[in-house]
């Protein structure tokens, strides 16, 4: 057993989890452009599903947060492709800012146009893309 195996194995099984920030998540829904297909609070896009925050959920799993992102990953890179012209990428934390800011409904009850920069107002997609459509344009 060499000297590094024994702090290999006590670190062993430890992982970190950003607990996130929800100001900075307010900003990166925005500043990142989840705004031109998402909406909160009655402001965004509507080629994604609302992401309204579930007063009744106390808690959040950033885990089933990754994952339904994940489910939903090959239609919104298509839907970032074509209104943005790029693909997102998120940080692990940018990822846990985001999902406390989408948890918090209290903080959402106060997002409104004016979060939102002028130019990326232009770009909020105000059709319902059908899923069907979005899988053919997957392919």
């Amino acid at each position: 057993m060499s000297a590094d195996e024994p702090a290999a194995a006590a670190n062993a099984g430890r992982y970190v989890v950003p607990f996130g920030d929800v100001n900075r998540g307010r900003a990166l829904f925005t500043g990142k452009g989840c705004v031109v297909c998402h909406a909160i609070n009655g402001v965004g896009g509507k080629a994604g599903p609302a992401l309204d925050a579930d007063p009744e959920q106390a808690e959040l799993d950033v885990f089933e947060f990754a994952a339904r992102m994940w489910r939903g990953a090959p239609l919104m890179t298509v839907l970032q492709e074509m209104e943005l012209g790029y693909q997102i990428e998120f940080t692990g934390s940018e990822l846990a800012d985001i999902a406390r800011f989408l948890h918090d409904a209290e903080a959402q009850k106060s997002f409104d146009e004016n979060d939102v920069p002028e130019l990326i107002r232009d770009w909020m997609v105000d059709e319902v893309y059908d899923e069907l459509d979005m899988q053919e344009m997957a392919q």
